[in-house]
């Protein structure tokens, strides 16, 4: 490989130089706050939507963690598959009728997409937004695709299919900044209980904390959420939640749940149960008693792994 080339690929890629323009351009991208103005927009629009229950459903909050990575399977998948046919002679219908699954797989796979996109921090969404432009872009020139075999000019239908599966790969890779350099869709409460010593840790006398409202205290280097209920009843969370770190401690106490002030994750306080969305994974939770007028707690299995420890007077 010559030295010209060499020395192109360290200016576009990451090298023990630095991180290349590629990763360059996505750090700018995630500072463009001109695109501020549209995020805003879509995001309410987004967030004003009648979905209901469903919102939950989008966000995968009954599969355990987020559902666009899954269903955008399909077609990513499809029209993969449909481009190596086109590379095959006499498989031209076979390449159509993926083409057109994969079209009708998008809507769902952009739905659940966009429902966790209008939950995320602001530098997230303003990769979000690039994200979903090479996907629409990309679903756009299937569209082309797909219509140019229909009337038989198959050569431009594979030159929109390739062009678009260019566009979605791009915006898969733009997907997998969001969702590994970012921790778009990641649990981020998951390293709770690695950081937090087997046993019981004493967390400070009951009587000062307020009753019925949540406050922050630390067990370890983990911070956690306390809340204290009438008959000296304790609960225990931690406090980041597993959604996007939001302070569960800033968050408001109602009906043995607590919401965070960020995104509206609901959780139990019994147990760290996500009630409801965006969060897909329960918040750690630690079994609490009294002893002595002192609180103490320890790290507690998953929900359904028995209930919490009884209070001690």
């Amino acid at each position: 490989m010559s030295g010209s080339v060499q020395r192109a690929i360290r200016r576009v890629l990451p090298s023990a130089a630095g991180p290349g323009r590629i990763l360059r351009g996505m750090d700018r991208l995630e500072r463009a706050q001109a695109l501020d103005g549209v995020a805003d927009r879509v995001r309410d629009t987004v967030r004003a939507a009648p979905l209901g229950p469903g919102r939950d459903v989008l966000h995968g909050r009954w599969l355990g963690h987020p559902l666009h990575p899954v269903v955008v399977q399909v077609p990513v998948g499809t029209w993969f598959s449909a481009a190596v046919l086109d590379l095959v002679p006499g498989q031209r219908r076979a390449a159509s009728v993926l083409i057109g699954v994969g079209l009708a797989a998008a809507a769902p796979a952009a739905a659940a997409g966009w429902a966790d996109w209008a939950e995320l921090q602001r530098r997230q969404m303003r990769v979000g937004l690039v994200h979903a432009a090479a996907n629409l872009t990309g679903v756009w020139l299937y569209t082309g695709s797909l219509v140019a075999r229909s009337r038989g000019r198959t050569a431009l239908g594979k030159t929109l299919g390739f062009a678009g599966l260019a566009a979605v790969g791009l915006g898969g890779a733009i997907g997998g900044h969001m969702a590994y350099r970012q921790a778009s869709g990641a649990n981020h409460a998951e390293a709770v209980p690695e950081l937090v010593e087997p046993g019981w840790h004493d967390i400070g006398e009951v009587a000062a904390l307020p009753v019925g409202s949540p406050v922050r205290r630390h067990i370890d280097d983990v911070a956690v959420l306390v809340v204290r209920e009438s008959g000296n009843r304790v609960h225990v969370l931690a406090d980041e939640c597993s959604h996007m770190g939001g302070p569960l401690s800033q968050g408001t106490v109602e009906d043995g749940c607590v919401r965070c002030p960020w995104h509206g994750s609901v959780f139990r306080l019994e147990d760290g149960w996500n009630v409801r969305g965006p969060a897909t994974a329960p918040q750690p939770a630690f079994e609490a008693r009294v002893t002595g007028g002192r609180v103490e707690a320890r790290l507690r299995g998953t929900p359904d792994e028995g209930a919490s420890a009884p209070d001690a007077a």
